[in-house]
């Protein structure tokens, strides 16, 4: 039910934004265009505070870290290389995105601002804990600022109807295969302190952290919680660079990399890195992993093997 409320809130505030958008003032909408590329470097700030402010207040961090790593990296390479592959062998065209000096060196800038942007973030985190201060932050009421803003954008945004095909429905089902042939891998690294239902289960956050965590925790325990929520910002994280390093040339698999985070926080690297154009297929990719993450959790959860 959580999971259906905040999917329904990001497509009232993206319908809002692209309703009122042709009644805006000249300057108004201007100004929305100078904002939004800003807003990615914002949000990164805001991934890496919350990854400082979660790792205070996880009890042994360092324990759950190592493989909490492993399975968001491995998940992201995994969705990445599944859905280039797909591509490949069914779609050649839609691969590629355009290649250019010029682009190279756009993307590694964009790149650095983008470490840098991690870096205050932590940077942030860091400070506030040895004020040992606690600062209640919840992002998401800054996605759907940032969200209601795409949606301005998106009325003035020309598209064909190519991204109705059945063929974007490969880069979400590229997601979730690529993750659970990662977690099999994973198993082996694994198996001696977690059973294989439990690495596949931990697999399906796909960067919805703040979903995951609370999943976990009631289905499971707290150290399989503290292991999701990890594992998925992590996995948000990886997804960014991804996009970053990647998405310029290889855009339908980084937003498949990016799994349910390609509808929210990754949609602002998915417009940067991307194009304005693959905008609606990370909407469509990030909302059925949204949709099916919760219950492929539960479902792996509840399987004993």
């Amino acid at each position: 039910m959580q999971s259906l409320i905040l999917i329904l809130q990001i497509f009232i505030v993206i319908s809002l934004g692209y309703f009122i958008a042709p009644h805006l003032s000249f300057q108004i909408k201007q100004l929305v265009f100078k904002i939004l590329p800003y807003f990615s470097y914002i949000l990164l700030i805001s991934v890496a505070f919350e990854l400082t402010q979660a790792l205070n207040h996880i009890e042994n961090p360092v324990a759950i870290l190592p493989p909490a790593l492993l399975i968001a990296f491995t998940t992201s390479i995994g969705a990445f290389f599944i859905c280039l592959f797909t591509y490949k062998l069914i779609d050649r065209q839609s691969v590629q995105g355009k290649i250019s000096l010029r682009l190279f060196l756009n993307a590694l800038k964009n790149i650095a601002k983008a470490f840098l942007a991690l870096a205050i973030g932590v940077a942030i985190g860091l400070l506030i804990k040895n004020f040992d201060v606690h600062i209640p932050f919840n992002s998401w009421y800054l996605l759907l600022i940032f969200i209601f803003l795409i949606g301005i954008e998106l009325a003035f945004t020309q598209f064909d109807r190519s991204w109705l095909s059945w063929k974007i429905l490969l880069v979400p089902v590229a997601a979730i295969i690529g993750s659970c042939l990662a977690s099999i891998f994973n198993y082996f690294i694994l198996s001696d302190h977690y059973k294989l239902n439990e690495v596949l289960a931990l697999a399906q956050g796909y960067g919805w952290y703040s979903m995951s965590g609370i999943v976990f925790t009631e289905l499971h325990s707290a150290k399989l919680g503290g292991i999701a929520l990890l594992t998925d910002l992590f996995r948000e994280i990886f997804a960014i660079l991804l996009m970053y390093c990647l998405g310029w040339r290889f855009p339908r698999s980084a937003i498949s990399s990016a799994g349910a985070t390609s509808m929210d926080v990754t949609l602002a690297m998915v417009k940067q890195s991307c194009g304005t154009h693959y905008v609606p297929h990370a909407m469509m990719s990030g909302l059925i992993l949204s949709l099916l993450a919760p219950l492929l959790i539960s479902l792996f959860l509840n399987l004993k093997f």
